[in-house]
């Protein structure tokens, strides 16, 4: 059969395609294929169709893409991801406060995952000029991180395993509120976190939230994120629960628990109702927040259970 020359051209014009093509994906370090996404601060970010390397701006990111079952791509973490505890041996970019930039380039990320509140934006500003895209979150509330966990599982490519993740946090959230329903005393709740001075949680936190949603009356609510108190305003205030968080300062927080009981006239420590308890099950805005609430709701409203033990 005769070979026209127009057929030779053609194939050389598709071998020169494929060669270019072949060279954008080697030199470029990234993959070729890319989407435009909007992130939660309603700014457009060119992400990679499939991300390879991604490094986490926040341990809560971090926590979130280990529970999507997407660990593999991580190359990069900040220095308090602690959570799962696999997650202590990835290679840290600084603080998520304080990012070291030069750390985060030379791991050649194609995609960075940061959060709103810490994260610099000069930093972030810096790596999307150097045509690294950064994705921002900004989790508020449960439903917020929720949204949050659907998000990032649509940029990992781990929707279902995200889906199944939300239906379950759904799901333990509405059993909460079936069981608190009918409760017919909300107890007063002192939810510290500070301990000199000592400072409480106001209504614009995940805590705040949290109490109410276990059926408890949050003594500290009001505009001020995290107020301050004298120890004469909260014995006034006269709690009947006192929640003490603690993480790596535990030996403190228990001299804080014996401060309290000094006082034998107090609601929480004459019905022995102070507790201490792991602050990343409350101010960490990832899955675990919901083992937080069913935590809260066993401490405020034990009588709820009691039957069923």
């Amino acid at each position: 059969m005769a070979f026209r020359i127009s057929d030779m051209l053609n194939c050389r014009s598709m071998v020169i395609f494929v060669l270019a093509a072949t060279s954008f994906i080697v030199f470029s370090g990234t993959p070729s294929l890319a989407r435009t996404v909007t992130d939660q601060l309603g700014r457009n970010v060119t992400v990679p169709d499939e991300p390879r390397r991604i490094v986490s701006l926040a341990p809560n990111i971090t926590e979130i893409i280990f529970a999507l079952g997407q660990e593999h791509l991580l190359i990069g973490a900040t220095r308090f991801s602690d959570y799962p505890p696999e997650a202590e041996k990835l290679p840290k970019v600084g603080s998520y406060v304080h990012l070291d930039l030069e750390k985060i380039v030379a791991l050649k990320p194609d995609l960075c995952i940061a959060i709103k509140d810490g994260n610099p934006i000069v930093v972030a500003k810096r790596l999307e000029s150097l045509k690294i895209p950064v994705y921002a979150v900004d989790p508020k509330n449960l439903e917020t991180i929720m949204q949050t966990v659907l998000e990032i599982g649509g940029l990992i490519n781990a929707e279902k395993r995200a889906d199944l993740l939300v239906q379950n946090m759904d799901l333990r959230i509405q059993k909460v509120k079936s069981l608190v329903s009918n409760v017919t005393h909300r107890p007063r709740v002192f939810f510290q976190i500070g301990v000199s001075p000592i400072v409480s949680v106001g209504t614009h936190t995940f805590i705040h939230g949290l109490i109410v949603l276990a059926g408890g009356t949050n003594l500290a609510e009001g505009p001020i994120s995290y107020p301050r108190f004298s120890r004469e305003q909260v014995l006034a205030l006269s709690p009947e629960v006192i929640i003490i968080t603690s993480m790596a300062r535990a030996a403190i927080f228990e001299q804080v628990k014996a401060e309290w009981n000094k006082w034998p006239d107090l609601p929480a420590v004459r019905n022995q109702r102070i507790f201490l308890e792991d602050s990343n099950f409350f101010d960490r805005p990832t899955p675990r927040l919901v083992d937080g609430l069913e935590l809260l709701v066993r401490l405020i409203h034990p009588e709820l259970f009691k039957e069923a033990e």
